[in-house]
């Protein structure tokens, strides 16, 4: 039996695996910081033979709430990711199993590995009036990388859109691939509607640094870049560095920063209500863009979500606030779960990167709904 990590966002220490119903392991923090909560591993044993996989210490990892109904995933082909029944007594999440194949891939949720982040950028440059554009390096040496969707004529609103600040939550690389499949469908007609009215500005992963290092919140440095949009340095924060100068360059008149949430079992949006600048009109935006995703799929809702700021009271360190804020703009934080949309529940799969690319088309629905009235 061999149990190893050492590839692309794996993560996983073990302390003991002598025995198939008896494997004890503990999840690495990332480097410089006290996060964890993000595992990724694979497991060479026997197919056919039941096996008890224990992974230790999580009470102190970073959300302990987010065990409490969590199913890890588990794949054979690496391609397709399904669920393995787990149970959570307060401190270690046990997994019962009996796998069908010699080597098992067990992840925290199904992983979007930086190849294929690589492929993504590559195939959408191939696209028309699309621009691959090179923003700088992390610190890692890693390239940070735009998509230009559109040409930025006069008159076109400007549409941000981030994703996997926090490395773990690879559900919104996920999505971001959905949503630029249908948006550089030709054939679509709100991909083209949209397109006529707007120029879109893409950073599929935020933290490319992070993803490969198998972290869960942080960069190769330990900075949560969700707390640097007040004032990022290229010593901590180069991600965040370059894309707020770009941002400065191009304007923006949306912008929607995409998450994955360890506790919740909801597809929401969190808004800036808090911000000092708030105003009748980014409410209005903000029920309309909601409105129009409800009606639009199942899988989103706005009965559960994060509480309300109070005026005048928004963490202006984070993407969508601070932004909201210097730009008077419609600005959202989007979260997907980590365990399954519990509106609509799927014991095979759980909330999945099926269910995560669907939603990110659908999105652009909503964001055709308002496109007309941002300014």
């Amino acid at each position: 039996m061999r149990i190893s990590s050492n590839f692309d966002s794996g993560n996983i220490e073990v302390l003991r695996a002598e025995r198939a119903d008896d494997i004890q392991l503990a999840i690495r923090k990332d480097n410089q910081s006290e996060f964890y909560q993000w595992f990724h591993f694979r497991l060479d044993s026997t197919a056919m033979v039941n096996h008890k996989l224990t992974i230790n210490n999580l009470a102190k990892s970073a959300y302990p709430d987010g065990w409490e109904g969590y199913s890890a995933v588990a794949s054979y082909d690496r391609q397709e990711w399904f669920r393995i029944d787990c149970a959570f007594d307060g401190d270690s999440l046990s997994m019962d199993f009996t796998p069908e194949f010699d080597t098992t891939w067990i992840a925290y949720f199904a992983p979007y590995g930086y190849e294929r982040h690589l492929d993504l950028l590559a195939w959408a440059q191939t696209c028309d009036d699309v621009r691959l554009i090179h923003l700088g390096e992390t610190l890692d040496g890693r390239d940070m990388d735009l998509l230009q969707i559109g040409s930025a004529e006069e008159g076109k609103k400007a549409i941000w859109i981030t994703a996997r600040q926090h490395p773990g939550e690879s559900m919104a690389e996920w999505l971001t691939e959905g949503l630029l499949e249908r948006l550089l469908d030709g054939e679509d007609g709100i991909a083209r509607s949209l397109l006529d009215k707007a120029v879109f500005y893409v950073v599929p992963n935020m933290n490319p640094d992070g993803s490969a290092r198998g972290h869960l919140r942080t960069n190769a440095v330990g900075t949560n870049l969700n707390r640097e949009w007040a004032t990022p340095s290229m010593d901590k924060s180069p991600e965040v560095y370059l894309v707020m100068q770009k941002m400065a360059e191009t304007g923006v008149d949306m912008y929607l920063d995409v998450h994955g949430d360890e506790a919740l079992p909801y597809n929401f949006v969190a808004g800036s209500e808090g911000n000092p600048g708030y105003s009748d009109r980014i409410r209005t935006l903000e029920n309309a863009f909601k409105q129009a995703l409800i009606q639009t799929t199942p899988e989103f809702q706005d009965e559960y979500g994060y509480p309300k700021e109070q005026p005048g009271q928004a963490n202006l360190t984070i993407a969508s606030n601070a932004v909201g804020e210097k730009y008077d703009c419609l600005a959202y934080t989007l979260e997907m779960p980590f365990k399954d949309n519990a509106n609509l529940p799927d014991a095979i799969y759980g909330w999945s990167p099926k269910r995560c690319k669907q939603l990110g088309e659908d999105v652009l629905v909503a964001i055709h709904a308002v496109v007309d009235t941002l300014r």
